[in-house]
């Protein structure tokens, strides 16, 4: 090796020798640099998986509180809906006060087979049901069985409602007529006929006020509860063991607990006695005590139970028939229980109930089937009592369609002084009525009711000649 290249050489080396300390010093510090950097990652992306599942978590608990506000929201929407069909219509304001008008529009077309002839045309046995107009059968004079077949729109109904808050006071004014309550027949009341216009006279079912707990003015007596009558194609449904009576009263309701209210009234009286010899009915007009009514009724989610009570005097001023007594009176009372009983939560199916009893009471039952008592030739009253027994029962198949079964029965007692084996002055008196029913009803659309009914009904007299009538009922109704 050449001499002048070793001090290079020996400068090199030297050099080398000073500078590996640093580069291993160097490297040593890239190394600890590049790990302190790992360790910042490796954090770094622990938080990130944390922040990660956080907001996994977060998104999975906003997916089930928005999928708990959807069920909630569409419960509460089935809420409203149900809320708005049970809601009063609202009307329209006049002042403070809401007034809303209702009612429906409805066609019956019957067709009825009387066994003992037929019941004169524009009567009110055409139009519906009515036990006392059923011809009885008499072999001493037999007549052929009739069928007749009817239309009408009479049932045909609508009501006013006016509600008003003074203040804390509740106040409430009610009307409601119909085309079918109208009495007489449409030539005495100067209507049209069956022949041309069929034109009828608007009748007032029902007129009162209400104050808080007070109601002044007309309404179903309160010896009963409307409630428990029956979904029919009929006026009434099963009229001859219901109670059905709207008059004039002043009725005071005061609620004793939960669910459970006192209703008691002074209610329109009026005697209506028969003569004996002559069944027909006379309404005296010669009372002086008002009918006594009270009902006390236990509502709740089952559906409601009454037990109601009636009392009255019973009068008739007789001087015209020139009697002994001119002036004679006697007691009057009944007891009654009833009620309704919800088969379901949704309310579409139940059964209701009716029994009625006393002395007195022949007016309230079965629109008058009976005398309220006998006025005979001593000029005295006798008295005569009734038992009256109601049932239906109301099964819902779905939404639209329901079924009703309907049975009824009212029984006559006439005192002993007036029996058949002493006297035949009461031989053509009515001794009892019963009917049983079946319908269909079907609902297309909301407010539309489609029904059709079969009845059969039987009337029997004291002398025990009796005749009865086989109903096909069809009716359609829209209620507004």
């Amino acid at each position: 090796m050449p001499k002048q290249i070793t001090p290079l050489l020996r400068v090199l080396l030297g050099a080398t020798v000073l500078a590996v300390p640093q580069l291993v010093h160097a490297q040593g510090g890239k190394e600890a640099d590049l790990a302190a950097r790992l360790e910042r990652l490796e954090s770094e992306v622990t938080q990130l998986r944390t922040e990660l599942a956080a907001a996994r978590s977060r998104q999975d608990e906003t997916a089930a509180t928005a999928a708990t506000a959807v069920r909630k929201s569409d419960e509460t929407s089935v809420q409203v809906t149900r809320l708005a069909d049970n809601t009063p219509k609202l009307g329209f304001r006049s002042g403070n006060t809401t007034v809303v008008l209702s009612g429906y529009v409805k066609l019956l077309a019957s067709n009825a087979r009387y066994s003992g002839g037929g019941d004169p045309s524009n009567t009110l046995g055409r139009d519906l049901y009515l036990p006392q107009s059923i011809p009885v059968f008499n072999p001493a004079n037999p007549t052929s069985p009739t069928r007749v077949t009817d239309f009408s729109a009479k049932q045909t109904r609508f009501w006013v409602d006016a509600t008003s808050k003074l203040g804390k006071h509740a106040l409430k004014a009610y009307i409601e007529f119909d085309f079918q309550a109208a009495p007489g027949t449409p030539q005495a009341l100067g209507q049209g006929t069956q022949r041309t216009t069929n034109a009828y006279d608007l009748a007032m079912r029902r007129a009162f006020i209400q104050l808080d707990r007070w109601t002044f003015g007309q309404d179903f007596t309160n010896f009963s509860n409307p409630a428990v009558f029956p979904e029919s194609t009929d006026y009434v449904g099963g009229v001859d063991g219901l109670i059905f009576v709207r008059q004039p009263m002043v009725r005071y309701s005061l609620r004793l607990s939960h669910g459970l209210t006192l209703h008691l009234a002074a209610e329109n009286p009026e005697t209506a006695s028969a003569t004996a010899g002559a069944p027909v009915l006379i309404e005296n007009g010669e009372d002086h005590a008002p009918d006594m009514t009270g009902r006390l009724e236990y509502a709740g989610g089952f559906g409601f139970l009454d037990l109601a009570v009636l009392g009255r005097q019973l009068r008739v001023d007789n001087a015209k028939t020139g009697a002994a007594h001119i002036v004679d009176s006697r007691p009057g009372w009944g007891v009654s229980a009833s009620g309704k009983i919800f088969l379901d939560d949704k309310h579409g199916s139940d059964i209701r109930f009716q029994a009625t009893y006393g002395e007195g009471i022949g007016r309230y039952l079965g629109l008058n089937f009976g005398p309220d008592a006998v006025l005979q030739t001593n000029g005295q009253l006798a008295g005569v009592r009734n038992l009256a027994l109601f049932g239906a029962g109301r099964y819902a198949l779905d939404d639209q369609w329901r079924v009703n079964l309907i049975a009824s029965y009212q029984r006559i007692f006439y005192a002993d002084t007036l029996d058949p084996a002493t006297t035949a002055g009461i031989a053509m008196f009515n001794r009892q009525a019963w009917s049983v029913a079946g319908n269909l009803f079907y609902s297309p659309l909301k407010n539309v009711d489609l029904g059709i009914e079969y009845r059969h009904g039987e009337r029997r007299l004291v002398n025990h000649l009796n005749g009865h009538v086989d109903r096909f009922d069809v009716a359609a109704k829209y209620n507004f």
